[in-house]
């Protein structure tokens, strides 16, 4: 797969009298830079992949750049830091801002402009298939009797992934192993390796592995089962406390930079408000096993807003401070 990224037009100045511009020409009037700040093959690599042909038939073509590190961090960096035109744009998600609102990132919300949530999916807890835990019983049972020891994946540090990993093993009532990637895709090659022993991941990453046979879910994050895998328990029927300080939620986000004036956010909006609407994306998000809504603009930053909440208020407790 090759990636191609698009740089900024040299010398652009960008004020109140170039959006007018803008807008009298047609915004946009040449490619727009997606930054994904994770590995291609990931979930959010997976979705913005999705939607650029939906983008393409209203007129606007994205090139999507994978940035990875940092849990997000590096390519959202690169987000904050473009000029505030349209021109570039990234995929926010709750990972990210778990480590921004830790402070373990120099970034803030304060630094972009949110445009429309694409996703929302609860997090499982995988196993090899030939692996010698199969039920999540039996692998909390692991754990117990090796503490300390056993090995969970996660694509990231300090995010919900690696929050839910801790609470796992909160559940055991031990330690454990934490093992931090930099992607969902490598999470999932070192699973299907036996690298590691288990991994938090989407169901969006995984499921096309999950239904070859070579990954099995054993448990879910949420207070109810997911349609596409009615069979997999939650932690909760399983009387296991995963969410012992509070709901957090995983979603993934468009973004722009800080400043982005008002008549490119609306266009913005509305393109890819039609995207993520149409039907075509619904049906793949239910393949897909994520849920898709409705929310931008406004309604998205006040959701961003608690959602960082509740992730800091759950971190603090999950976490001892450095």
């Amino acid at each position: 797969m090759r990636l191609f990224s698009i740089g900024l037009a040299a010398g652009l100045v960008f004020s109140a009298a170039g959006s007018a511009a803008v807008a009298e020409q047609g915004f946009p009037q040449r490619e727009i830079t997606f930054i994904v700040p994770w590995n291609a093959g990931g979930s959010n690599d997976v979705l913005a992949r999705a939607l650029q042909p939906l983008l393409r038939e209203q007129g606007v073509n994205i090139v999507i750049e994978n940035i990875t590190g940092a849990t997000g961090a590096n390519g959202l960096r690169r987000v904050a830091t473009a000029a505030p035109d349209g021109y570039t744009l990234g995929m926010g998600t709750s990972s990210t801002l778990a480590v921004m609102v830790q402070k373990k990132v120099p970034l803030t919300n304060e630094q972009f402009t949110n445009i429309a949530r694409v996703s929302t999916e609860p997090l499982m807890l995988l196993v090899p298939t030939a692996g010698s835990h199969q039920t999540l019983e039996d692998f909390i049972g692991h754990m117990k009797k090796n503490p300390g020891k056993v090995t969970i994946g996660t694509p990231g540090s300090y995010n919900l992934n690696h929050i839910f990993a801790a609470m796992t093993a909160r559940a055991a009532g031990v330690g454990y192993t934490n093992v931090p990637y930099t992607g969902g895709s490598q999470v999932v090659a070192d699973l299907l390796g036996q690298h590691v022993e288990s991994g938090v991941l989407k169901p969006s990453e995984t499921i096309g592995v999950v239904q070859q046979g070579s990954l099995k879910p054993i448990g879910v994050f949420a207070d109810q089962r997911l349609d596409m895998f009615p069979d997999v328990p939650t932690f909760k029927e399983k009387d296991f406390d995963v969410f012992p300080f509070g709901p957090v939620v995983q979603m993934a986000y468009v973004v722009g930079p800080a400043n982005l004036p008002a008549d490119i956010r609306t266009k913005l909006i509305t393109v890819f408000r039609t995207a993520i609407l149409d039907a075509r994306f619904r049906d793949f998000a239910r393949k897909n096993a994520f849920l898709v809504d409705d929310m931008t603009g406004d309604a998205l930053d006040r959701e961003v807003a608690d959602v960082a909440s509740s992730i800091e208020a759950v971190a603090t407790r999950v976490f001892p401070k450095d």
